[in-house]
């Protein structure tokens, strides 16, 4: 492949692909730690009824309003999880499948009954994803990285996806220590006068904001794997959260680069004619790197919580 194929059918799909990685392991950190790791799966369950809704208000399929109803579903199913967690008293994991369960039920019966049940809503692309479709048709080379005109044809979901990895990272940097703090230790927290309830809101809504940005262009797939995967190994590699986040950071963008480079050209180089999904080998290299983690890693005969 040359410089200008390159550019054109990779480069975008593949940035893409490592901020969508790095925009779920940041937050997959704190949700690993807070045992709500399957915060991304729950989300993926309930984006159904928020993609009908849109539907429903706007008339249209379109990948504006169907995103907004994703999120608006998605950050209701974090106000229900918080608050069946906390008046329920009962631990993350029951409350996350007591509500994606029936949000999604509700999904597909809200669909079925209504006007939208004759109308193809691309449900399987917003929970599948299709990062390969990603091309920069006017990237005909590297020069195009300088070309307004050429940079003016980009694909939206690298600008959304940016956006979002961007604003992940601010609130992780901006409230890093009432994280840190309130994770390992929330009746320490409240001592402190840190708001532990608000942090919990906002850092599982920061999330569900990553997952659903990361919806439209790489599906739940590598979503879900990236929420856990990275920040898994990287607990097997350091008992420092600063060491933990770097870990992690650098095991989402390997896995996210190696898995596209492995899906598109693996199966060429051993003499096949078709690519195979990069969704599932960027999450299937993600959890290798946690087999590796778990069999090698430094810390894996005991993690210690600081």
């Amino acid at each position: 492949m040359t410089g200008a194929e390159f550019v054109m059918i990779s480069l975008v799909p593949l940035v893409i692909g490592v901020l969508a990685a790095i925009a779920c392991a940041l937050p997959g950190n704190f949700l690993l730690l807070r045992r709500q790791a399957l915060i991304g799966d729950a989300i993926s369950h309930v984006v159904l009824p928020g993609i009908v809704v849109a539907f429903l208000l706007s008339g249209r399929v379109a990948a504006v309003p169907m995103m907004l109803g994703a999120g608006g579903a998605a950050l209701v199913s974090v106000a229900l999880i918080e608050a069946i967690r906390r008046l329920g008293r009962i631990e993350p994991g029951a409350a996350m499948g007591v509500v994606f369960t029936a949000m999604f039920a509700g999904g597909v019966l809200l669909l079925e009954q209504s006007a939208a049940s004759g109308v193809h809503l691309d449900v399987q692309h917003a929970l599948y994803g299709n990062l390969e479709s990603l091309i920069w048709l006017d990237g005909h080379g590297w020069g195009a990285l300088v070309d307004r005109e050429a940079l003016r044809g980009l694909p939206p979901e690298l600008a959304r996806m940016a956006l979002v990895t961007l604003a992940v990272a601010l609130f992780t940097g901006l409230l890093w220590r009432a994280l840190v703090i309130s994770t390992f230790d929330e009746g320490f927290a409240r001592t402190l006068g840190l708001p532990v309830r608000a942090l919990s809101l906002a850092l599982v809504a920061v999330a569900a904001m990553a997952a659903v940005a990361a919806f439209d262009a790489v599906g739940s797939i590598i979503v879900i794997a990236m929420f856990i995967c990275p920040p898994a190994a990287a607990r097997l590699m350091t008992d420092r959260m600063g060491g933990q986040v770097a870990w992690s950071l650098g095991f989402a963008t390997l896995s996210a680069v190696l898995g596209y480079v492995l899906a598109g050209y693996g199966p060429l180089w051993l003499g096949h004619q078709s690519a195979v999904s990069a969704a599932g080998m960027i999450a299937t290299v993600s959890g290798l790197i946690l087999a590796l983690a778990a069999l090698f890693g430094p810390r894996r005969r005991g993690v210690a919580a600081v």
